[in-house]
């Protein structure tokens, strides 16, 4: 079963398990009925929150462990579990495609479980956890051009039946997180990034997108760091082409943290 689309999604504060009035958290319990209706055979999930020198993959035979990488949340969150089972042979698939495209480098980490950028959406998207997960690294010392060539190299995946995901943050600047302004935006810098990224992405301006840092107003300030937006380039690129953008959700919270949430459609 080939798929036509990847996604990037914006997964926000891990509170988003315990907290019912973050709309996002809505936006991931609709996924199968609203969003993508189709069952994958495996899922490839690219996470800001697995950042290293080089494309990793996460091979691990059997259930995922659950990390808590995140500190100082309500002792309820670390009792959370999404046990998906490990996709050793998908991770041997990416490294393949990485490989076979002039990737010189890429390695296993044998055993690593699903960060929160993984399982805290897909605990809502995909709550019974019988779909195998694999997660693929950023490189946050590089650039969106080399994560959407990665991507490029990914997307013979979906005739696989591999739904690709990346999982990151629309905005993310933590030090400007206002923990009195649910649900709402409260500055202008995150509101003109957040605009710009939007009309880039559904005029399919993706030049643009890999270059954001040059193209886009507030660039630094939305990301301090690039690690929450290079997702998104993997999965512009994993989709083949020159892709359809649709938001298919938008939503803020703490003042300057956006939820905005992309499908790309193979043209």
């Amino acid at each position: 079963m080939a798929l036509n689309d990847t996604f990037y999604v914006s997964h926000g504060s891990p509170t988003l398990t315990i907290d019912d009035g973050i709309k996002a958290r809505h936006f991931f319990k609709s996924w199968k009925d609203k969003v993508f209706s189709q069952t994958p055979k495996a899922i490839l999930c690219v996470s800001a929150h697995f950042d290293t020198a080089y494309p990793t993959v996460n091979v691990v035979s059997g259930p995922n462990d659950t990390i808590y990488d995140f500190y100082g949340f309500p002792s309820s969150m670390y009792e959370l579990k999404y046990p998906a089972p490990g996709a050793p042979t998908l991770a041997k698939r990416v490294k393949e495609a990485l490989m076979g495209a002039g990737f010189e480098r890429v390695d296993e980490e044998k055993g690593r479980g699903l960060d929160h950028g993984a399982w805290v959406p897909l605990m809502f998207m995909y709550p019974e956890a019988d779909i195998p997960v694999c997660q693929l690294s950023v490189q946050s010392r590089l650039n969106g051009t080399h994560h959407y060539n990665v991507g490029k190299a990914l997307a013979p995946l979906k005739d696989e039946g591999v739904l690709i995901v990346g999982s990151g943050s629309a905005t993310h600047n933590l030090r400007t997180l206002d923990r009195h302004a649910r649900s709402s935006v409260n500055a202008s810098w995150a509101i003109e990034f957040d605009d710009w990224l939007k009309h880039a992405l559904l005029q399919g301006r993706y030049k643009d997108v890999n270059e954001y840092k040059k193209k886009a107003p507030n660039a630094e300030k939305a990301h301090p760091s690039p690690d929450h937006l290079f997702p998104l380039h993997v999965a512009i690129g994993a989709a083949g082409g020159h892709p359809k953008a649709k938001l298919v959700h938008h939503s803020w919270d703490l003042g300057t943290m956006s939820y905005a949430s992309y499908q790309f459609t193979a043209s």
